[in-house]
């Protein structure tokens, strides 16, 4: 597969789960995009930790993405460690670990690769790509590279291009893993070494982004961790510390170092306009015209990483594009991953927009109860 950086990838795994059935026309499958650090595991146990699927709450029998009336499909994107192609995988022309040998991904490649997977699946159109994050950095590319092969599209919390500012948090993240002695030129395989300690402070870092201020008041303002009084010392002295320390160890446990510095970078060059004049508009207009897909953006209120105006602007220009958009901003002081929990007003609005869809494309009702 040629991808952006001029390099080809190949030959490659994607490594993927479905949910649900596929009907006999092959119109009700969704494609869902997962964000930097998920994977393909949506709904079942995660292999690793034991944990539910990342989108358990959404996605399930009965629940707005309701498995008894859609085919669901996720993919590990490449350059990704839970089974797809990426750095820690051998190179074929080596024999030994991608490393930093493995090429620059972008989030383009990343759909392109994707697309390879719906074809081989045999489905000529999806019902809707979903995505969160960079998740819906990918949803955004599909509509704007393959627009006659998506029916609709539901972007959340994400923009069509990352601002400076999450470039720069990126790059606290990636800076942490290269300082780590263990890191090696990121030829820590070959030498049985893992820069866990660098890891841990990237995922730390990117961690404090996800969530709001208000949000972290509320779980911990400033209570001690399993103490009467302070230590004057450098253990984790509040319980935000210790929760934070906790989230960068059991990171390292599921998650490649390199696939975080490649991933990362992925959003940093993601800029939908630039490859349309600039004009993010032309990004989805098909032959000079207006889009056939249909939209539904969803922004939180109190998330800073990706703010509503980032949504907004997506939602001009598809109106300028002449397309099928609606947009919600939902109410909430969750921060950024509002999309991962239990936010009733998004499953409602997830929920109305796909019943909606559905009506208009045609589909069945789901099968058994709700």
């Amino acid at each position: 597969m040629p991808l952006d950086c001029g390099a080809a990838l190949g030959p490659f795994t994607m490594a993927y789960r479905t949910y649900g059935t596929l009907n006999a026309d092959r119109s009700n499958a969704i494609l869902i995009c997962h964000a930097l650090t998920g994977d393909q595991f949506v709904i079942d146990r995660h292999p690793i930790t034991g944990k539910p699927g990342w989108w358990s709450i959404l996605v399930g029998p009965g629940l707005p993405v309701d498995t008894n009336r859609y085919f669901v499909i996720c993919s590990n994107v490449i350059g990704g460690c839970m089974g797809t192609t990426g750095p820690q995988d051998i190179d074929p022309a080596t024999g030994s670990p991608y490393g930093l040998n493995f090429p620059v991904i972008t989030i383009p490649d990343m759909v392109r690769a994707q697309k390879l997977l719906i074809d081989h699946l045999g489905i000529d159109k999806l019902f809707c790509v979903i995505g969160g994050s960079m998740g819906g950095m990918q949803v955004l590319e599909w509509a704007s590279r393959y627009p006659e092969h998506v029916f609709s599209c539901m972007p959340i919390a994400t923009a069509a291009r990352h601002s400076a500012q999450n470039i720069a948090f990126n790059e606290v993240g990636r800076q942490a893993i290269m300082a780590d002695p263990d890191w090696c030129g990121g030829a820590y395989q070959i030498l049985d070494k893992r820069p866990h300690a660098g890891l841990a402070v990237a995922r730390m870092a990117a961690h404090i982004t996800y969530l709001s201020e208000t949000a972290l008041h509320r779980k911990f303002g400033r209570s001690l961790q399993d103490r009467k009084g302070i230590t004057y010392g450098f253990d984790a002295e509040f319980q935000v510390e210790s929760y934070l320390r906790h989230q960068g160890i059991t990171f390292v446990d599921r998650f490649d170092a390199n696939s975080y510095l490649y991933i990362s970078r992925a959003m940093d060059y993601f800029d939908l306009a630039a490859d349309h004049g600039g004009v993010l508009a032309n990004a989805f207009r098909v032959n000079g015209q207006g889009t056939p897909v249909r939209f539904c953006l969803v922004s939180f209120s109190s998330d800073w990483l990706f703010p509503s105006r980032e949504s907004r602007a997506i939602v001009h220009a598809l109106n300028a594009a002449a397309a099928n958009v609606s947009f919600v901003e939902v109410e909430t002081d969750k921060g950024h991953d509002a999309f991962l929990l239990d936010e009733p007003n998004f499953h409602q609005v997830a929920h109305g927009f796909l019943e909606g869809c559905a009506e208009h494309r045609g589909l069945t009702p789901p099968r058994g109860p709700r």
